[in-house]
């Protein structure tokens, strides 16, 4: 049979259409970048709206410093902070539109940095160092620069008993509220749990300490702080409504549940603590306040749960293959879920140098891996921060 001319325009035309079609349907829709440190320094990457894969995006920056450990935004997405423990720095990048990042100033610690976050008012940058004492720092900040300490407070166990005020504390981790109320750390005594070496104390390892936050930034002991914490807390999280506190056990496998009591005081679960995957390393909660996932370095898995609006109860959300656990790539240090619409989870592993993701069941908080995961980064990455790209409903992550 044989085509007129017209009739072959119109089918090559039908047929580019559709090439066409299919191609853009194929292109990634970038919903957030998502930022990662490493040895390399801080890769960014896009995250597709659909279907959650990332790729690489601008070009690679340096840290600042050397052995990035910990990474915060700020609450309009303008500002990353970067802990560089291996030069006691923190760097303040800027962030544009385009996901490029240009460092603008830093500060330098006496002691390295271990964990670090951005008051939601943009007032503060509060950063815990230490690797055999442990110091927090508030850090005033104007338009994302980074100024002057604001109040700066010596953790110790003295106020527990005279006889734990030598004890050495580690430092692991720092939570803000959402209201800029009061601010956490946890820490464990190396005097009573040091696997493989010595211990002189007797006193309870785990512990997190509060500090109410007053005018020009000033830190004040909670009431009742440090609470337990277990024996060798990880990492904190809190809920966006300022109601529950979480702290994850590596050496129990356990996360343990808090209720915040007027204002900044903490108060047990009574029916915790709740079971982790082995040695948890870091925490997180989604935007909307409803599920908490726990990435297990030793197991390169990550725990899901729902939690009770009511009480704080942190429930196991089950996969349709009925495990509770959802694997990574080896040993995940890092975790987040996507800020623009809350729908994907990602992790850093450590010894798999790379990030793994998963799709967000909104309804049942279960997890689903993301397409062509787990994503190859620079070696040993360690922490993860993001920002939303374009405008984006916000009601999905709306408490």
């Amino acid at each position: 049979m044989k085509f007129s001319k017209l009739s072959q325009l119109f089918l090559v035309s039908i047929i580019g259409l559709v090439v066409a079609s299919l191609l853009t349907s194929c292109e990634i829709v970038t919903i957030d970048y998502l930022f990662v440190a490493s040895s390399t320094g801080i890769q960014t990457y896009d995250v597709d709206s659909e279907s959650g894969a990332i790729r690489s995006g601008q070009a690679t920056v340096p840290s600042g410093g050397t052995n990035p450990v910990a990474m915060a935004i700020s609450s309009d997405y303008a500002s990353l902070y970067v802990a560089n423990q291996g030069n006691n720095s923190v760097d303040h990048f800027s962030v544009a539109g385009n996901g490029v990042l240009s460092n603008k100033d830093n500060v330098t610690t006496a002691t390295p940095p271990v964990a670090l976050t951005v008051d939601p008012g943009k007032a503060y940058l509060y950063v815990v160092s230490g690797t055999d004492s442990a110091t927090l720092t508030s850090y005033s900040l104007s338009s994302g620069t980074i100024g002057s300490p604001a109040s700066t407070v010596q953790l110790s166990l003295s106020s527990v008993s005279a006889s734990f005020a030598n004890d050495t504390l580690i430092p692991t981790g720092v939570n803000v509220l959402t209201n800029g109320a009061a601010v956490y750390v946890t820490a464990y005594d190396q005097s009573a749990y040091n696997p493989g070496g010595s211990v002189s104390s007797n006193a309870n390892p785990g512990w997190v300490f509060g500090f109410t936050v007053g005018s020009g930034g000033t830190l004040t002991p909670a009431a009742g702080s440090p609470w337990k914490a277990g024996i060798k807390p990880t990492a904190i999280a809190s809920d966006p409504t300022n109601r529950f506190v979480y702290v994850t056990d590596f050496a129990s496998n356990q996360m343990i549940g808090y209720g915040v009591q007027n204002g900044d005081v903490l108060q047990f679960m009574v029916n915790g603590p709740f079971k982790t995957g082995n040695e948890p390393s870091a925490i997180t909660i989604d935007p909307r306040g409803l599920y908490i996932y726990v990435a297990n370095s030793l197991d390169s898995t990550v725990s899901a749960y729902v939690i009770s609006l009511s009480t704080g109860t942190p429930s196991a959300a089950v996969n349709l293959t009925g495990s509770s656990l959802n694997s990574t790539d080896t040993e995940p240090e890092a975790i987040l879920v996507d800020p623009a619409l809350g729908r994907f989870v990602y992790t850093a592993n450590h010894l798999g140098n790379s990030v793994s993701g998963f799709r967000l069941n909104a309804t049942t908080g279960a997890l689903t891996a993301t397409l062509s995961g787990p994503y190859p980064t620079g070696d040993t990455p360690t922490a993860l921060a993001s920002v939303p790209h374009g405008n984006h409903s916000t009601q999905s992550v709306t408490p």
